[in-house]
């Protein structure tokens, strides 16, 4: 798929995750915003799959992967060491939801993932309040090897993030909270993936890309990136 391509149709399975009448009146107030339908897709869960959630925050594409893979699939909300995130709490409707914490470059759920998700989080990891606490391109090569080793042949690692303009690099990762896409590529590369599509639903090319993304001017509507990379097989 190239940058642009149309997206395929949502599946039965996604459409029916967001009806599903357990998400919260604040979750679907969310969805114009995050257009779930597209980025699921694009991230190719399906039933019965293994997928991890980095860094889950309000658990929004949680739940609905939970919805989406069913009850012979199962989510784990990664939330690092637990220093950066509180660990969800456990939750009825939503009861094939597991929470993984262990420190980011240690990452190793206890099976073989079909997907690992990563959204608007991926310019954290060279923070070096984050695990594993040297941050930069040298702790971020550890991260992204665990979570290569982490995936079964031929599954996907999907990053979005806010796009920072060309020649920021990482530089901006706590003031703006963006990175350059290139460096995303060239990082993940590096760890052995193979670049499969990218897609431009969440772009915005009015984006500035000088605000910081909690900026009221931009929150909510900054220019994205979405980039899918597969394990080999």
């Amino acid at each position: 798929m190239l940058a642009g391509a149309a997206h395929a149709a949502p599946s039965p399975a996604v459409i029916a995750a967001l009806a599903d009448p357990a998400r919260t009146a604040a979750e679907t107030a969310r969805d114009a915003a995050r257009k779930p339908a597209a980025v699921v897709e694009f991230a190719q869960v399906k039933p019965g799959d293994k997928v991890a959630d980095l860094f889950p925050g309000g658990l929004y594409f949680t739940h609905i992967f939970a919805k989406v893979v069913g009850p012979n699939g199962l989510v784990y909300a990664a939330v690092g060491n637990g220093k950066e995130s509180t660990p969800p709490a456990a939750n009825p409707a939503f009861s094939n939801i597991q929470v993984n914490s262990q420190a980011w470059g240690e990452f190793a759920p206890p099976e073989k993932l079909d997907v690992v998700f990563n959204s608007q989080f991926y310019h954290d990891l060279f923070n070096p309040q984050f695990d594993p606490p040297t941050g930069g391109p040298e702790g971020l090569a550890k991260v992204n090897k665990a979570i290569f080793n982490a995936l079964k042949p031929g599954g996907v690692y999907v990053v979005i993030d806010h796009a920072g303009a060309p020649g920021t690099g990482y530089s901006q990762m706590n003031t703006l909270h963006r990175v350059e896409e290139s460096v995303v590529k060239d990082e993940l590369k590096q760890a052995g993936f193979v670049l499969e599509a990218e897609s431009d639903v969440l772009r915005n090319p009015a984006d500035p890309h000088t605000a910081m993304v909690f900026d009221p001017s931009i929150r909510g509507k900054t220019d994205q990136f979405m980039l899918r990379f597969r394990k080999p097989k």
